[in-house]
């Protein structure tokens, strides 16, 4: 088979002002190679804490238009990574994935415990819907992120992944404990359990894939059958650029996110330092790995296939 060509972004945790915060990368398996094609350095980022506001994050593609999420902005590049436009809502804060569905793409934004949608059509945010959990019941409620009485801001969820497809919405964050559904009423109920700390949760053949962040691994659990688990990657430590040098341990070696299905049997997974990990789930076994860079501090975030020839 001819080896993949993935679309990744990245975002540089510790780094200062002036510094790259993470870039948009295309990655070449065939080639065993990366390409930088954008390095995302902007006075507007929120320098206060962690890896928040820092980088770039989800992508999705529609024609030869590349979505691409910042924190609270939504990026749209051309083929040639040209910005073309650019989207923002009140409504939308530490924005980690994002996924379209016909003229939509839906958005995490993990700073309200919610989901944004953005018309492609209209080019605006016209939909919202605010996690809740009550009594150890799952529910929410919709909301018109166009207007001023949404929901507060809050982050109990740290909801970081979307998926979307013909069955419904799924959901889950570092702390839902499940991957959640939402069907066309926009009622709530778990798909399947999952451990704390989990990115990038999505059903997958028949059962739930993801990257199990607080175990360095990468899950497959299907209903019936065997698990199958994957370490991810990790280098000698002399090997490691700036090891140390983020005290709050947050930039570490193995920290899984960015997912990204190539068919029924290869998925590609994302891991810091920057490295894209191909797995040929039939098989069992990783097949090749590609790092962009050894800085510790330079994690992957957002994956996708890249769909064009050129």
């Amino acid at each position: 088979m001819k080896l993949p060509k993935f679309l990744a972004t990245s975002v540089v945790r510790g780094s200062e002002q002036g510094e790259s915060h993470g870039g948009i990368f295309t990655v070449d398996f065939e080639s065993q190679s990366g390409e930088q094609h954008v390095d995302w350095n902007t006075s507007r980022i929120d320098f206060e804490g962690r890896g928040a506001d820092r980088g770039l994050r989800g992508i999705t593609f529609d024609g030869d238009d590349i979505y691409i999420a910042a924190s609270d902005e939504l990026f749209c590049y051309g083929r040639d990574f040209e910005i073309s436009g650019s989207y923002r809502n009140r409504y939308l804060k530490h924005c980690h994935e994002i996924v379209r569905k016909d003229r939509r793409i839906f958005l995490t934004s993990t700073g309200f415990d919610s989901l944004l949608s953005f018309n492609l059509d209209t080019l605006q945010f016209d939909w919202g819907f605010r996690l809740s959990k009550q009594y150890e019941q799952w529910g929410g409620f919709t909301f018109d992120p166009q207007i001023d009485k949404g929901p507060r801001r809050e982050n109990d969820f740290h909801i970081n992944s979307v998926w979307v497809d013909d069955t419904g919405i799924y959901i889950s964050g570092l702390r839902t404990g499940a991957l959640l559904h939402l069907n066309r009423k926009f009622e709530v109920t778990p798909y399947c359990s999952l451990p704390t700390g989990v990115h990038n949760a999505r059903p997958w053949r028949d059962g739930a894939l993801f990257n199990d962040t607080a175990s360095d691994a990468l899950r497959f659990v299907p209903r019936e059958g065997q698990e199958q688990a994957y370490k991810i990657v990790t280098y000698d430590e002399s090997q490691i650029e700036f090891a140390g040098i983020d005290d709050s341990k947050i930039a570490r070696q193995g920290f899984g996110r960015g997912l990204c299905v190539v068919d029924d049997r290869f998925i590609a997974a994302g891991s810091s330092p920057s490295t894209i990990t191909l797995y040929d789930v039939g098989a069992g076994m990783p097949v090749g790995s590609v790092n962009l860079s050894m800085d510790i501090r330079n994690a992957i975030h957002g994956l996708e296939i890249w769909p064009y020839d050129n």
